[in-house]
């Protein structure tokens, strides 16, 4: 799929139909990574229609220089979620990056998101980031990229990390996303602007050596019906290294959005 948005054709794949789930994925990467580790979880459950973009300057969307900060990309998702939901409400999925544009696109849009996931979320307030420590595997394969992001270093890690993230490097825009970079933190919506109302996850890693787990468990005090799971044994790479766990904890959002509606 392909849809125009202003200056930016924003590029995707879809499967399946119903309900609306947008999935973004994070920094670095492209729309392949996301589908990799979360169609096994949307995959299950009825009367879903995941859409998965990548992100402007990533895979194939490029990033024009109207696009100038991380406020002009969540300008270009929600217009992007407008065209491809056809103004229905929807469910919002961000890993990492993705989170942090999940969580202004909830806030500037309470009505239009059913429900927000929130995986490894990259946050202003980030802290405590512990050093970066391999929990299986001797760390001696694969390149230094693979070995820094995964704590799980296993054969089948590597062979995931080869498929959907390392082919993702190529076609990344380094000068947008630089120029994004500079103006990264995201304009706060003006009080009083409450928090999003609806159901939420919140999953973190907590051997996370990017973004840490700290802030993640703030956002449980913030979000009035979010749940929270910090996940041991996992790091930023944890839909690929815990994928039944997220699997559950997906499933478990999923059944209080349907009760919400």
């Amino acid at each position: 799929m392909e849809i125009r948005v202003g200056q930016v054709a924003v590029h995707g794949v879809e499967h399946g139909a119903g309900r609306p789930v947008l999935v973004l994925h994070g920094a670095g990467v492209d729309h392949r990574e996301a589908e990799a580790c979360f169609e096994p979880a949307l995959d299950g459950a009825a009367g879903l229609r995941r859409i998965y973009p990548d992100l402007p300057g990533m895979g194939r969307t490029p990033a024009p220089a109207s696009l100038r900060s991380a406020d002009d990309v969540v300008d270009t998702l929600l217009r992007f979620a407008d065209e491809a939901t056809d103004g229905t409400a929807y469910l919002l999925v961000g890993h990492s990056a993705g989170a942090y544009f999940a969580q202004a696109m909830a806030a500037r849009r309470p009505e239009r998101v059913a429900g927000l996931a929130l995986v490894c979320p990259l946050l202003p307030g980030v802290r405590e980031v512990p050093e970066h420590r391999v929990v299986v595997g001797a760390g001696d394969i694969g390149d230094d990229a693979f070995r820094s992001y995964f704590v799980i270093q296993t054969p089948e890690m590597l062979e995931r990390y080869r498929r959907y993230v390392a082919p993702a490097a190529a076609l990344v825009d380094e000068a947008a996303l630089e120029r994004i970079g500079a103006r990264w933190a995201l304009t706060p919506e003006p009080p009083p602007a409450p928090a999003y109302p609806g159901p939420t996850v919140v999953v973190a890693g907590r051997l996370d050596s990017t973004v840490g787990h700290a802030a993640a468990v703030d956002l449980v005090h913030h979000y009035p019906h979010a749940s929270l799971a910090v996940v041991d044994d996992a790091g930023h790479a944890l839909p690929h290294e815990q994928p039944e766990l997220l699997r559950a904890l997906l499933v478990e959002w999923l059944t209080r959005v349907e009760r919400s509606l």
